[in-house]
């Protein structure tokens, strides 16, 4: 939900704050006070083009400001790890509306604060602008992409965009409530794709390929013969250097073990005089003494040292008469120079050896191009294809359930906005099976056509209506979706909904804008009051000369929430052109008449 859009020097808005209520906030003012700057604003912090002309004069930049107040559902799934949605919206996280933005600030390295994110832009006169997001410079795309989760325009330029097959296609998805299906279609066609690229890679191959694939044959062949162990060529050095040196180790070895424990030596060894020998005495003359206390202690402790001598020596003793040989050493100095030479062509460990051939074994079977390679594969492609195309009939047939139904509702919808004899038609078509009838999103080409009054031909969206008669579409086509799908969880804004539209139309409009709003937050510039009546918040953009003072500025534009009193004056203005008696009365009967009393989307619209 917008909580709150701030502008500063943006046009002749020199300062303003909007606090769109939560339902439905009506925009009104008379013709040429500003209130396209409204839009301009929130375009620009939706990462839309920056231009210097817009800067207010004498000013040195424009800023806007658009603060969205999160669902706390929204904000928890950023960290649920929920991807189960493949619908429309952020096809990488798998969510949509608030959760998509989150998920997508995340990204870009800010996370909500109290709920909330903060976009904003400033425009320098000079025509260089910044982007913001929670306090950091993005690159406007940033911006863009997370407002494009948050806001819809529907604007006279803003049209096009539902003129866009992909664009039809997420809506129809989203009215389908086809998300599961559109999961499996993509984890089928995932793997088919998988397996195209690689058949692809072993068709294209050429002899440089095949001589990769020999290097690597010869390669692993030489590895698995050697036959390498993890830090074996580390094992190997030490025994070589233990050999080398077998005399002087022999001769310190001999010459502790006669110091520590003559018998380990010369088991003829006559003189107790070595340490082992010495200690025990000492132990058997500390025994002796009959008085207790410190005597005991200092035995024990000597017959503790000499236990951890016995095991020093049991350990130098394995090492008398392991000298090893010439013949030896020349194995080892064999099979090191053989570990040398892998670890300098695959190391620099045999564990990244042993790694790399495994790695190789893996290579070598996509660039095997041999026949029985390919047709094997070809063969498991064509039980990936026959499972996708399964997947796409039955993603095809919740889409068709859902466009008639989605055609029939909007032409009913638009008999109710002034436009009798309008229709919707979703057409949903397989792809000609002379070629692939499968992509990313399935077999189908699906196309909104419109027919804006009874005779005129059918003509796709966006090229067969005016921008008021594609606005109204656009609010049937939205009014469906929130019956069907329940809360949009967005903010809609609309722009020329009500052109060439008036009296009773009107009244209906209003009611299905409110309508609308039960389930997201609409915005609305209108200059009709029967609609501007239905709002749950009014806000008036005034047009005011300037200052004897600061004429150079030019004609400023104000924004300002208008309540009770203020409001009838308002709507009186809006009505007739003047606050007379009448005109207040008929004001008043206007806005006790315009209260919505419907049940919670999805139940249907009470009162229709």
């Amino acid at each position: 939900m917008l909580e709150e859009l701030d502008i500063r020097n943006l046009g002749p808005i020199r300062e303003a704050t909007i606090a769109p209520a939560a339902g439905m906030t009506a925009i009104t003012g008379e013709t040429g006070a500003g209130k396209s700057m409204l839009l301009s604003a929130i375009r620009l912090v939706s990462g839309g083009a920056a231009e210097s002309s817009r800067v207010s004069a004498g000013a040195d930049e424009a800023w806007a400001q658009a603060i969205f107040a999160l669902s706390d559902d929204a904000v928890a799934s950023e960290h649920s790890g929920d991807t189960n949605d493949a619908g429309s919206g952020d096809a990488d996280s798998g969510f949509t509306g608030a959760a998509a933005a989150v998920a997508k600030a995340h990204d870009a390295g800010v996370d909500p604060e109290d709920g909330e994110l903060f976009l904003s832009r400033t425009v320098r006169a000079s025509g260089r602008s910044r982007a913001v997001l929670g306090g950091k410079s993005v690159p406007r795309s940033v911006l863009g992409a997370i407002a494009g989760e948050l806001v819809t325009i529907h604007g006279q330029t803003d049209q096009l965009k539902i003129a866009a097959s992909s664009r039809q296609r997420e809506f129809l998805d989203r009215v389908a409530g086809d998300e599961a299906e559109l999961a499996a279609y993509r984890k089928a066609w995932d793997a088919l794709a998988a397996m195209d690229e690689r058949l692809e890679r072993l068709r294209s191959q050429e002899s440089s390929a095949r001589q990769q694939a020999d290097y690597l044959r010869e390669s692993i062949d030489r590895i698995n013969r050697i036959d390498p162990q993890p830090g074996e060529d580390e094992e190997l050095k030490a025994r070589r250097e233990h050999i080398e040196n077998a005399a002087d180790i022999a001769q310190g070895v001999g010459s502790a073990l006669g110091a520590l424990d003559a018998s380990q030596v010369d088991v003829d060894a006559a003189d107790g005089a070595s340490a082992v020998e010495l200690i025990n005495h000492a132990v058997t003359s500390l025994r002796a003494i009959r008085v207790g206390g410190t005597f005991s202690e200092q035995a024990d402790r000597l017959e503790s040292i000499n236990a951890d001598l016995g095991d020093v020596v049991f350990a130098l003793s394995q090492e008398l008469g392991d000298e090893g040989s010439v013949e030896d050493l020349d194995q080892i100095n064999g099979r090191i120079h053989e570990l040398g030479d892998l670890t300098r062509r695959w190391g620099p460990t045999l564990a990244d050896v042993l790694a790399w051939r495994d790695k190789a074994a893996f290579d070598l079977e996509d660039l095997d191009a041999s026949p029985e390679k390919v047709a094997e594969l070809e063969s498991e492609r064509q039980t990936l294809y026959d499972a996708a195309l399964a997947a796409a009939d039955v993603l095809s047939a919740a889409r068709v359930a859902a466009a008639a139904d989605l055609g029939a509702r909007v032409t009913e919808e638009l008999g109710s906005l002034a436009m009798l004899g309008a229709s919707l038609e979703v057409r949903v078509t397989p792809r000609d099976k002379a070629d692939d009838p499968l992509g990313p999103y399935g077999r189908d080409d699906i196309a909104f056509l419109f027919t804006p009054f009874e005779g005129s031909p059918q003509l796709p969206m966006g090229k067969s209506a005016s921008g008021g008669e594609l606005s109204r579409l656009m609010l049937a086509l939205e009014l469906v979706a929130a019956d069907t799908r329940g809360g949009a969880d967005q903010t809609f804004i609309f722009d020329e909904v009500d052109a060439g539209v008036g009296g009773k139309a009107a009244v209906e409009l209003g009611k299905r804008l409110a309508r609308l709003a039960r389930s997201a937050q609409v915005i609305v510039v209108t200059h009709l009051a029967q609609v501007a009546s239905w709002a749950d918040a009014q806000f008036v953009v005034t047009k005011e000369p300037p200052d004897a003072d600061d004429d150079d500025l030019g004609v400023v534009t104000t924004i300002a929430e208008v309540n009770g009193e203020t409001r009838v004056h308002e709507i009186a203005r809006m009505l007739s052109g003047s606050e007379s008696e009448a005109s207040l009365d008929h004001a008043r009967e206007l806005l006790s008449d315009s209260r919505l009393t419907l049940p919670l989307a999805g139940a249907g619209a009470a009162g229709d």
